[in-house]
């Protein structure tokens, strides 16, 4: 399926902080309009309602105290009526930020790779896409964001609070976050760059474990997944861990020919419920029985919207087990129309549910086994403005001590307090990393520290989530 010159679409996912600003999850639904005009009951704007535009726009022409562009006024317009909806899934996007966005589904952006939402009146991240300069910063699913280069997000809305993000490769986005379990909020730098979106990872594990990372479901995936995952069942392959954790989602009919590959014909994929609570069920239309072997799916926080679509259906509808966390909880569907100048209107239209007529949204998906990380995959960055030392007690120094554990080194507690083991342990720490010996957290020992968590994470033998996901495939081989 080509995005690029299509007026209609169903839309599942949030605000991607890239250079693009926004993507989403897109299907095709004949129940919907499709062309260049969207379907409506209303019959327009009446007469007394066009007056009073127009008498608006009038008197910002004539009256405001500097001129002002026509074009801005109207879409100025368009967005106000758009907020009016009070929806954080639904926009206008004017045409620089529409084009940006087909090239986004496309996979290919320009950003800090993070993907928002908007919360209770406050920008989410959703996740960091993996290897994006939003992770190597340490943004994590759930932080909230406060400001951007010193500029407040308070009253903006998603639009607006992206476009203070995003901007061209190689410049800095110094962002403060909110962050649970942190008494003060953090300040990250992140440095804009190219995203890495190619989607599929695909690895043999021992015991002919197969895996399969997918990062996003972009117009490729589906093809890649496909390709992958039939090398692996002609190695000889005797279960399968699909990963969607920190997926944000992407183009649903994609996701959908993926699903049907497990998901017997007839069976239902996904249900979506319009305005009269009327309900459709589109069923798979791909394999004739399910697979020969057992398939587990690796799920967290950060998996989202068109991940938590295939989630459900394999779970409902193929016997797939979910192993890790609950999922991020996205459960609406948005159209996307032309706004007749090249922008595009995003507007909230339908549920989608569960095979099983399930609403996730807000919730999640709960996994079958529930398992969180190590400690220090969820601690927070270390603060380059200042020294942490002996006999200190804060929650910087719970997340050193939290790091140095997670790295094999004994700082003796992990309750914030500095003491003398854990000086014992950065001590230990410098010299492995060839630092200063000092005893004390500067900045360098902070930066050092962090490239060293993030190895660890990326390391295959710390994830607790993967070694239950392949036990539990083990024990269903047996």
């Amino acid at each position: 399926m080509s995005f690029k010159g299509r007026t209609v679409a169903l839309l599942v996912g949030a605000a991607m902080l890239t250079g693009s600003a926004l993507t989403f999850t897109v299907m095709d639904l004949p129940i919907f309009a499709s062309g260049g005009q969207a379907a409506s009951t209303g019959n327009g704007l009446s007469a007394s309602e066009m007056q009073k535009l127009n008498s608006a726009l009038g008197i910002i022409e004539n009256k405001y105290v500097t001129a002002v562009e026509r074009n801005k006024i109207v879409n100025g317009a368009v967005h106000g009526m758009i907020a009016a909806l009070n929806d954080p899934y639904s926009s206008f996007m004017e045409k620089e930020e529409a084009e940006q966005f087909n090239h986004s589904i496309e996979g290919a952006f320009t950003g800090i790779g993070a993907e928002v939402t908007m919360e209770n009146g406050e920008v989410t991240v959703v996740s960091p896409i993996k290897g994006s300069p939003a992770e190597k910063a340490g943004v994590k699913p759930k932080d909230v964001l406060i400001s951007v280069n010193g500029e407040s997000l308070e009253g903006k809305n998603l639009n607006e609070a992206v476009a203070k993000i995003r901007g061209p490769k190689g410049t800095k986005a110094k962002i403060l976050i909110k962050r649970a379990g942190q008494t003060a909020p953090l300040e990250l730098v992140v440095v804009r760059d190219e995203v890495d979106m190619e989607t599929v990872y695909p690895k043999m594990l021992d015991g002919s474990i197969g895996y399969i990372e997918i990062r996003q479901f972009s117009l490729n995936t589906f093809d890649r997944f496909k390709e992958e995952l039939e090398k692996l069942e002609k190695q000889g392959m005797k279960g399968l861990v699909i990963d969607v954790r920190n997926n944000p989602g992407g183009v649903l009919d994609i996701v959908q020919k993926m699903t049907e590959l497990f998901v017997p014909e007839g069976k239902s994929i996904v249900q979506v419920e319009d305005r009269n609570k009327e309900r459709s069920s589109y069923l798979s239309k791909g394999t004739a029985k399910l697979k020969p072997y057992p398939v587990t799916m690796l799920t967290n926080k950060g998996s989202a919207s068109a991940s938590e679509i295939m989630a459900s259906a394999l779970k409902e509808s193929a016997g797939a087990k979910l192993i890790g966390e609950h999922t991020f909880g996205k459960g609406t569907v948005q159209t996307s129309y032309n706004s007749g100048d090249g922008g595009l209107i995003k507007i909230t239209i339908a549920k989608w549910l569960t095979p099983q007529g399930n609403w996730i949204h807000q919730k999640g998906i709960e996994p079958d086994v529930a398992i969180q990380q190590p400690d220090f995959y969820y601690v927070a960055p270390v603060p380059k403005d200042k020294t942490l030392a002996f006999d200190m007690n804060d929650a910087n120094v719970k997340n050193v001590q939290i790091m140095l554990d997670g790295l094999g080194y004994k700082p003796g507690r992990k309750d914030g307090y500095f003491s003398k083991e854990t000086e014992a342990a950065v001590k230990e720490f410098q010299q492995a990393s060839k630092l200063t010996v000092t005893g004390k957290v500067d900045a360098k020992t902070g930066e050092q520290l962090e490239q060293a968590i993030v190895k660890a994470m990326r390391d295959p033998k710390n994830d607790a989530q993967l070694h239950k996901a392949v036990d539990v495939l083990k024990k269903e081989i047996r």
